[in-house]
């Protein structure tokens, strides 16, 4: 998507095929589940099917012509020995322009192995950065947790699972409890992060932005930074 672009209701746009839109989005949906580089602009199209205008039909087809011309793509899982447990969570700050709620994102990878992505909009309005990348890092620690007790099973056993997150507030509301009057307005479901650290079940660590993987699913980024994360993320060219 155009980073300097803004997808709103547009409620004074034209109004297009509500059926054509959403089998286009339903499509795209369902391509997802192995092109997690359209993950984000599939789904912020996708809060726009009850009354879909022009401007979100542009966008879909930008969606498509990026898939036209990226084709032979797809996700690539090496073979190799590492096969450490670890996510990356970020936020976008209220980027949704009519209710400014912020979007999550995160992504989980077995060694360098993708394995779990998602992007989704927070329910609740956060009142600062640091809240809204502190529920994102709920929302993965949730990921996590249930993919260890997955991988239990087959007698692989993980502690201290690191998720990498690039805002030190939100790191230091997880670690530390003395912060407590001041996130006293955030929900108490989100708050069982802070208890995953103290029992050691996460580590939950600092990584610069440039460096943050989980970007590519909360907002449209530069086609630089685009191209890099994607790579990063195991998807490149296959012949």
């Amino acid at each position: 998507m155009a980073t300097n672009v803004k997808i709103d209701k547009d409620e004074k746009g034209k109004t297009v095929d509500e059926s054509k839109y959403r089998g286009m989005i339903g499509s795209l949906l369902y391509l997802t589940a192995s092109r997690p580089d359209i993950l984000h602009a599939v789904c912020l199209c996708a809060r726009f099917q009850s009354n879909p205008k022009e401007s979100h039909m542009s966008a879909v087809k930008r969606i498509f012509r990026y898939l036209k011309g990226t084709i032979q793509y797809g996700l690539f899982y090496p073979k190799n020995e590492n096969f450490s447990l670890k996510g990356y969570s970020d936020s976008d700050y209220a980027g949704n322009i009519d209710d400014r709620k912020s979007t999550s994102g995160s992504c989980q990878f077995l060694g360098d192995c993708l394995v779990s992505w998602f992007s989704k909009k927070q329910n609740c309005v956060s009142l600062s950065t640091a809240e809204a990348e502190y529920i994102s890092a709920a929302f993965c620690c949730t990921q996590l947790l249930w993919m260890k007790q997955t991988l239990a099973d087959y007698k692989c056993s993980f502690k201290n699972v690191p998720i990498f997150c690039d805002n030190i507030s939100a790191i230091n509301i997880a670690q530390n409890p003395v912060h407590h009057n001041r996130t006293k307005h955030i929900e108490i479901r989100h708050h069982f992060l802070r208890d995953c650290v103290s029992k050691r079940k996460i580590e939950i660590s600092f990584v610069p932005s440039q460096d943050q993987l989980a970007d590519i699913f909360t907002k449209p980024l530069t086609s630089e930074t685009f191209a890099s994360i994607r790579a990063r993320l195991g998807i490149m060219h296959i012949e």
